[in-house]
């Protein structure tokens, strides 16, 4: 059989940012040039970056990328790595396309490139947009109609983008083609175990199409998004040959055996499941004869690591791709400020993470001792200032009481958070978790304040999980558990009042996380959620407070999707409504 070695970039492409990319691009054909590599194929919209979103419409991009991918294939070629057939995501447009209703601004176009040679041999735009969850890609792209066989080194390879790998016809005119091999570039975005919906995904297409099948994704984080990789390369048996690790940029390369391609060639106008079948000859003679490399297959993170490191990941690009150097918060010494800066350690290092405490009246001693004790641990800067005597040169002119007192002690430490985010150029975390968004424990222009919330997906219980995982994995390694013991093990309480804890407002946060599930992770009506065993008062009320939130959530900033169904770009319902579920 012919033998072909195959590379798959799982790198960080940044949105906007052409010249970058195509330097990673160039880069990575350089490490595959070194590795006598054959075909190497880059995640989907590498050029761009993914998702662009409404940029997707803007003319001028349009044609930037354009430029961008032509000058790319010049570059490759005058660099010394002309031989390799790369595979690059870009922005395109279709033409000949009516001015019209449904057709996105401009007709932009998801597409991928093949180059060889110094010139772009094959265009290829994506079939099937992804328009549920997270995707809109209906708003901003008009589909295409052509898959394309690509022959190189007497070896037929099918093309197909991301989403169209989930909806029948690519495997099976691939199949039809008698494609040896179906290369699959992706914007996959992270939630947790999706890794093994993805891997049974390409077994299956593999054993569909009767080939083998590669499929390369992004990593890094984009706005709420956060990419993982998981790039993996699969056999029509289901066989893994090779599989990447998470998170992390990587070059995965394959030897693989393939089947030659056949002599016959599809007509002109051919077509399979609505798809025209088109076929490029780059090369047809075999490659000569190699010795394969070790088969590459990395472990899949134990559940909590992989949650930790999205996070990690998501804050740490969030705040690099956006110029910001450093990040600053408030330490309250509770679970969730505490989690927030053992991440942000993590993902920036402790010299550029600063903690603020601000003890009020109603502050307990082991709030302040707790924060100091996580600096100490970390080694993040920590500074103190005391919100009594602002406090109550507010009150001599206001004079609230109740919940407004309470929440004037907030917004007191976020004037504070942002002022010395204004001095020092400091992001701003907010560090409420999903419960607390989900049920607007929160207080808007308060502790609600910041540019990033790294924990807005993660609900309460997970918050604990979290932590005792990350002092356990420190514990493992012989280092110092990041969280102190006390803050783990204590009840949660904002302490804007005397003896006030979260109890005194929330249910117990296992049973509220479980109506949550039901109600917004699965979308459940009440009936639903009580016929599950819940009480329905208590059903009535989760809901009662999800539903009066939503102008909170609006108003709250982005933070990294780990779950199903993030609030953001995943749940979108309306601030204005009077439809109430009925017990």
């Amino acid at each position: 059989m012919p033998q072909l070695r195959l590379a798959l970039a799982q790198v960080n492409a940044t949105v906007g940012d052409l010249a970058g990319n195509a330097d990673l691009v160039v880069e990575h054909c350089r490490q595959a040039a070194s590795q006598d590599v054959h075909l190497v194929v880059f995640p989907e919209m590498m050029l761009t970056g993914y998702p662009i979103e409404d940029l997707a419409m803007r003319a001028s991009l349009i044609k930037a990328s354009q430029e961008a991918i032509e000058t790319l294939a010049s570059r490759l070629q005058a660099e010394g790595y002309g031989d390799v057939v790369a595979v690059v995501g870009y922005l395109d447009q279709a033409e000949g396309l009516p001015e019209g209703l449904g057709i996105p601004k401009n007709a932009p176009t998801n597409c991928v490139a093949v180059i060889h040679g110094g010139r772009v041999v094959a265009r290829q735009a994506k079939h099937h947009l992804w328009n549920y969850g997270v995707g809109d890609e209906i708003r901003n792209f008009v589909p295409g109609h052509t898959i394309n066989i690509v022959q190189i080194g007497g070896i037929d390879v099918a093309l197909a983008i991301c989403e169209d790998l989930w909806r029948d016809g690519p495997s099976a005119a691939a199949k039809a083609a008698e494609a040896a091999l179906l290369v699959v570039p992706n914007g996959s975005p992270y939630e947790a175990d999706k890794d093994d919906v993805r891997l049974e995904l390409c077994s299956r297409r593999a054993a569909e199409g009767d080939c083998v099948l590669a499929y390369v994704n992004l990593v890094g984080g984009q706005d709420e998004l956060v990419f993982d990789g998981d790039s993996i390369v699969v056999d029509a048996a289901g066989t893994v040959l090779g599989r990447s690790g998470q998170f992390d940029p990587e070059l995965l390369v394959v030897d693989l055996d393939l089947p030659a391609a056949t002599p016959s060639m599809p007509g002109a106008d051919e077509t399979f499941g609505g798809l025209t079948i088109k076929r490029t000859i780059i090369t047809s003679e075999p490659f000569a004869a190699y010795d394969p490399l070790p088969t590459v297959q990395k472990e899949r993170l134990p559940r909590h690591q992989e949650i930790w490191t999205a996070l990690v990941t998501g804050l740490r690009d969030y705040v690099q791709k956006n110029g910001f150097s450093s990040v600053l918060f408030g330490m309250s010494g509770g679970i969730d400020s505490t989690l927030v800066a053992a991440l942000a350690v993590d993902a920036l290092g402790p010299d550029k993470v600063f903690g603020v405490s601000n003890p009020s009246a109603w502050s307990t001693g082991h709030s302040t001792s707790d924060a100091a004790e996580q600096a100490r641990r970390t080694g993040l800067s920590l500074q103190t200032v005391p919100i009594a005597p602002i406090f109550d040169q507010y009150q001599e002119a206001l004079h609230l009481d109740g919940l407004a007192e309470e929440n004037l002690q907030a917004r007191i430490r976020a004037v504070i958070w942002m002022g010395l985010s204004n001095q020092h150029g400091h992001l701003v975390l907010a560090c409420g978790n999903k419960s607390e968004l989900a049920t607007g424990y929160s207080t808007i222009y308060g502790d609600a304040v910041g540019g990033y919330a790294p924990i807005k997906d993660v609900p309460k219980t997970l918050v604990w999980e979290l932590a005792t995982w990350r002092n356990a994995y420190a514990a493992e390694r012989g280092e110092t558990p990041p969280i102190p013991e006390n803050t783990i093990s204590k009840p949660p309480s904002a302490e804007l009042r005397p003896g006030q804890l979260d109890s005194d407002s929330l249910p117990p946060y296992p049973l509220l996380d479980a109506v949550l599930d039901a109600y917004v992770e699965r979308d459940l009506g009440s009936a639903d959620v009580i016929a599950e065993g819940f009480d329905p008062a208590l059903v009535e009320r989760v809901i009662g407070l999800v539903d009066r939130a939503e102008y909170k959530r609006r108003q709250y900033p982005p933070g990294p999707k780990v779950s199903r169904r993030n609030f953001g770009r995943d749940r979108r319902v309306p601030i204005t409504h009077r439809w109430r579920e009925k017990l």
